[in-house]
């Protein structure tokens, strides 16, 4: 499936972005939609440099790539950048994408639960098949991330994948990222046909996910290093819900400092970045 191209001609991240009926539509039928145009790609490229160089100070990941696990072969993952770069910051704070994120969940506001920096290295293995809202203590799935290359990534990068629909799909949502769940994820949606969407990203094109869409990406095989920033909306009003597994205290510890349960996180970790 390729980004729907609204024909946008400001894109900034400031102003509104005008999203058609039918990416609301998709977003509500496939758990995801992808979006072209919504970025400039001069101002990606602009502040890529400063993202990169954040990203290199602050991981903790060294090893050589035979001796990591599954998920640090994957990618160099970097949480709440925000806080260290202008420019992350910009992408986290941005009114445009942030009210993209309202109008495909249907809330009237969302708030920030996390950003986060993922970044394949070339030689870099598969992100297994899971869904991200397995580690999140929540009470509703009005929740997504949008996904920002930095960067034209085509497949041979391992760019995001989807499975269309799978958002209603239950089966693995106790699965943690592993290589358990990219066999069991992979058999269970190949038996029950879901299709798969694995498009290229073109510089400035976005996607969006539902926190329980089952998704992955492929091995990058390039030469550079797929760069991407990501920033997960949650529903203004979303309440802290059951811890069921300790992943999800974790994050509540680390991403909701100071909420507690059954409460609306409104901590200074999660502001509201657009509200109607």
């Amino acid at each position: 499936m390729t980004a729907t191209d609204t024909g946008a001609t400001d894109a900034g991240l400031t102003d509104p972005y005008p999203l058609a009926d039918a990416a609301v539509e998709a977003f509500e039928r496939d758990g995801y939609v992808r979006l072209a145009n919504v970025v400039d790609p001069n101002l990606l490229t602009e502040r890529e440099p400063e993202i990169t160089s954040k990203v290199l100070e602050l991981n903790t990941v060294h090893a050589p790539m035979d001796e990591r696990s599954t998920t640090q072969k994957a990618f160099l993952q970097v949480g709440n950048l925000w806080r260290h770069s202008q420019a992350a910051r910009d992408l986290v704070f941005s009114p445009r994408l942030a009210r993209i994120a309202a109008e495909l969940l249907q809330v009237d506001g969302v708030r920030l639960y996390a950003d986060q920096a993922l970044y394949k290295e070339p030689s870099g293995g598969i992100t297994p098949w899971h869904a991200d809202q397995y580690y999140w203590p929540l009470s509703s799935d009005r929740t997504c991330t949008v996904w920002i290359p930095l960067q034209d990534t085509p497949v041979e990068m391992g760019p995001l994948s989807f499975a269309a629909g799978s958002h209603r799909f239950e089966f693995g949502r106790d699965m943690k990222i592993s290589d358990e769940s990219e066999r069991a994820l992979q058999e269970a949606l190949q038996r029950e046909r879901f299709e798969v969407d694995e498009a290229p990203y073109r510089l400035g094109d976005v996607s969006f996910h539902l926190g329980w869409t089952f998704h992955r990406a492929g091995r990058n095989v390039g030469t550079e290093p797929r760069r991407v920033m990501t920033v997960i909306y949650m529903d203004a009003n979303i309440r802290v819900g059951p811890l069921v597994r300790p992943e999800q205290q974790n994050d509540l510890d680390i991403l909701m400092p100071g909420a507690t349960l059954g409460e609306i996180p409104d901590t200074p970790s999660n502001p509201i970045l657009y509200s109607a």
